[in-house]
């Protein structure tokens, strides 16, 4: 089947995916007075009162703003607004069907940083959450760290989604082959959102109380399409810097095929084709392949296993092991709204990811992660996620 064609003909035949439903049926005199006027003047002067009663008497409460411009569409790029409502309309669908959380596709007529970040201010009053999405790098870091102070939780979720995803895929590959996952030679291609917040989030799995010290993969190399990221380079725009002095412990340098001599794991955030057999070959034992481009990986599962990959996971769904957002975001909302999180935070997303990977009780080459259908999924996620904000 050509899903693409077929889409088309669906989204044409319905109008688009989604639609407005009124929780209340206003059939007489007496509901109108309640859904509206004189009614409706209870509960504003309720909120008045108390702006917080708007996350109990309003839509608020269980409500996530989609937010895009279409500068960085998964697959197709820089399409623009209205070419990327589909994609804002889809992941709306996925949080109602998922988490019953009510989310609305918003996209901006704007790539401008500081127009985005002050529409995002303007509209948070009617919001409980907000999803970034599709935005390109490095404006996604300065818009998303811009916005913390809103009261609400933001989450770009083409970051700290895929990374989250990523990790509990990494958790439950390594016992597949019988490694620590502290002791993993990781590789990442690429160098964009996804990229980078997998670098971070591996490289600080757990955090000592004691301390406050973090505990994570100690042996990461991130690459761009130059190679190795490193303090040996001269042309790292500010996002890359920090890559380069969070990982690349050894200094190495090189491209792509000599930063996978002797490693563990490829993880590809990159482009179709990235990855050859021949890279793969030069890998350590039982070598992890998580090859995330889409809808072209950087290597097909058979060609990657055909070389000698063991587990190989894609973020398409024809393939085993789909590493998918969706397994993530309805989730860790549904919980942050619940307990009217102000925030995400990174021990959130870590309790995000171990609790994906624990609904895996006997983890398989071909099965490291649940499928995005399994139900309980996001309750189980959203549990562990108001846990971890309330510790």
């Amino acid at each position: 089947m050509n899903y693409q064609e077929k889409s088309v003909e669906v989204h044409e035949a319905l109008g688009g995916k989604l639609a407005v439903q009124s929780k209340i049926s206003i059939t007489d005199k007496e509901a109108l007075s309640i859904a509206y006027t004189p009614g409706v003047a209870g509960p504003c002067k309720a909120i008045a009162d108390d702006v917080r009663r708007a996350h109990d008497l309003t839509i608020k409460g269980n409500t996530v703003a989609v937010i895009s411009d279409g500068s960085a569409v998964l697959g197709l790029g820089n399409i623009g607004p209205e070419a990327a409502m589909p994609v804002m309309e889809g992941k709306s669908a996925l949080f109602k069907e998922f988490a019953g959380v009510d989310a609305f596709p918003m996209c901006l007529a704007t790539q401008d940083t500081e127009e985005i970040i002050r529409t995002v201010e303007l509209l948070a009053p009617g919001f409980g959450g907000v999803n970034l999405e599709d935005i390109s790098a490095p404006r996604c870091f300065v818009i998303e760290d811009r916005l913390q102070d809103l009261g609400i939780p933001v989450f770009h979720d083409d970051q700290h989604g895929t990374a989250i995803v990523i990790l509990a895929a990494l958790l439950n590959a390594a016992k597949v082959v019988d490694k620590p996952i502290t002791t993993l030679k990781v590789v990442i291609s690429g160098a964009g959102a996804a990229g980078t917040a997998t670098a971070k989030l591996l490289s600080c799995m757990w955090k000592v109380k004691e301390t406050g010290t973090c505990v994570g993969v100690h042996n990461i190399v991130v690459c761009d399409s130059k190679g190795i990221i490193g303090n040996h380079r001269d042309d790292l725009n500010e996002t890359k810097q920090i890559i380069a002095g969070l990982t690349n412990k050894e200094n190495r340098e090189g491209s792509l095929a000599e930063a996978l001599v002797d490693a563990d794991v490829f993880i590809g955030v990159s482009v179709a084709g990235a990855l050859k057999q021949e890279m793969i070959q030069t890998m350590a034992s039982k070598p992890i392949v998580i090859a995330m481009a889409n809808p072209v990986p950087e290597i097909m599962p058979d060609e990657a296993k055909a070389a000698g990959a063991v587990v190989v996971a894609t973020g398409r769904s024809d393939f085993p092991n789909q590493v998918n957002n969706v397994l993530a975001f309805p989730g860790i909302f549904k919980g942050a709204l619940q307990i009217r999180a102000s925030r995400i935070t990174e021990e959130m997303k870590l309790a995000a990811a171990k609790t994906l990977a624990s609904l895996i009780e006997h983890p398989t080459a071909d099965c490291v992660l649940p499928d995005p259908l399994t139900p309980g999924v996001a309750d189980a996620v959203a549990d562990a996620v108001a846990q971890a904000w309330n510790t």
